[in-house]
């Protein structure tokens, strides 16, 4: 049984209602709403699968209509097609799995006893794929998605300034099951209600509007903190869409990315959670009526945040804590990509990795997000550059020797191209 969380999360509870007089009678209103909408649109996902889910050429994405980008943005996924070519995709491939062979002693990756995700962040062809100029182009894109909300000036901000955020890659194969990925949401776990400029990114829920929810307004998440603990493993920058770069052919039951899409509803009915609690048993058919829940603020609960070391993980949605997301019917898996396709999804979206790779070949990724120039981005990367000038993990990785002393690291020289360059905090010029 999971420890519960400290007392003060019931004060938290009281300090958010405290804002609004209504908030019992708001967020009541707001909680049967969200779950009717759930009631249909779950219904809907779970019919069409990964048809659900937009797929877009990359030659294409300047031609979007209206109608497309509302899909994409209310799905927060995406699939974007031939971004790289294939043959450049499958030449990165070799590449690592040659780096893995010069590299038996490299430290870190699962599982022990045969590595297939690799705690690796600086070899050759990681360097080159988040230079490549389509994946920045993608990610530049992907970024424009976001909006300001005021006519201010934001310093230091520019949606068209791609950066690059080093993190790592898989090669998984055929027969060996995963548990490691269940549904999750990154970037920040507690800190969605306990910070307040990151809880500023769901006022519109917290007040009851949750239907006027953006999850693409710039200015809140822009000072959010999201690791408040500092638990490795959680990224501490803003990034607009999490990604990867396939560099092989995958696609459903060959250990693929698998996403909840509906960033609107998934948010409203996450933040909303904490809030209300059910008066039947979580096994019971009545579990998704909404009149078999009610309004409570006595407990520290915030259903999915659980206790860890260093601090709390989360949000782990669950079918016993989150029944009226019907997981196990609305998990995703995203549709069958080429070498050189990429798969974003916003950073609110609930996603998972596929437990079983039923397939007959290796299901590989280069995890690339889309990061754009912020204050707080951009001193992320400085420390970044640093460390990877010293062969070292990034800043939001754990502190090891995982790249000191392997032999065939990338270095300044592989980038050539300036965007490259920029993104990663070194001069333009190769000197």
């Amino acid at each position: 049984m999971a420890a519960e969380l400290p007392p003060r999360f019931t004060e938290l509870k009281r300090a958010i209602a405290a804002t609004n007089p209504n908030f019992e009678q708001d967020l009541t209103k707001a909680w049967n709403e969200v779950l009717t909408e759930l009631d249909k649109v779950t219904k809907v996902i779970a019919k069409e699968g990964s048809a659900y889910i937009p797929q877009v050429a990359f030659a294409d994405l300047g031609k979007l209509n209206e109608a497309q980008i509302a899909n994409i943005k209310r799905k927060g996924a995406v699939v974007i097609k031939d971004v790289v070519d294939d043959e450049q995709a499958r030449a990165w491939k070799s590449s690592l799995e040659e780096f893995i062979k010069a590299n038996p002693q490299s430290e870190g990756g699962f599982p022990e006893d045969n590595k297939q995700f690799f705690h690796l962040y600086w070899t050759k062809a990681q360097l080159q794929a988040r230079a490549h100029p389509n994946m920045l182009a993608a990610s530049t894109w992907l970024n424009s998605l976001y909006h300001t909300t005021t006519e201010q000036k934001l310093d230091g901000v520019d949606l068209a300034t791609p950066l690059s955020y080093a993190d790592r890659f898989r090669i998984r194969q055929p027969g060996v099951e995963w548990a490691r990925h269940p549904p999750h949401i990154d970037g920040g776990g507690i800190e969605r209600w306990e910070d307040g400029n990151f809880r500023a990114c769901f006022a519109d829920i917290l007040s009851g509007k949750w239907s006027k929810h953006d999850p693409y307004a710039l200015e809140p998440r822009l000072e959010a903190r999201t690791s408040l603990y500092r638990r490795p493993n959680q990224s501490s920058v803003f990034r607009t869409f999490q990604g990867w770069l396939a560099i092989s052919k995958t696609g459903p039951h060959q250990g693929t990315l698998k996403v909840f899409p509906d960033v609107l509803l998934s948010n409203a009915y996450i933040i909303l959670r904490p809030f209300f609690r059910p008066l039947v048993p979580a096994d019971s058919k009545g579990i998704l009526d909404p009149k078999n829940w009610e309004f409570d603020m006595s407990t520290p609960e915030f259903p999915g945040i659980f206790v860890r070391k260093n601090g709390f993980a989360g949000p782990h949605p669950t079918n016993e804590l989150h029944p009226h997301l019907l997981l196990d019917a609305t998990m995703t898996s995203v549709p069958e990509v080429n070498p050189g396709d990429t798969v974003f999804w916003h950073c609110d979206v609930i996603h998972s990795v596929e437990q079983e790779h039923t397939g007959s070949e290796d299901s590989a990724v280069m995890y690339i997000p889309a990061v754009p120039l912020t204050p707080a981005n951009a001193r992320y990367v400085d420390r970044q550059k640093d460390d990877f000038l010293k062969g070292a993990p990034p800043p939001d990785f754990p502190v090891a020797t995982t790249g000191i002393g392997l032999v065939g690291l990338g270095t300044p020289e592989d980038l050539e191209e300036p965007i490259g360059r920029k993104a990663m905090g070194l001069p333009v010029s190769v000197a």
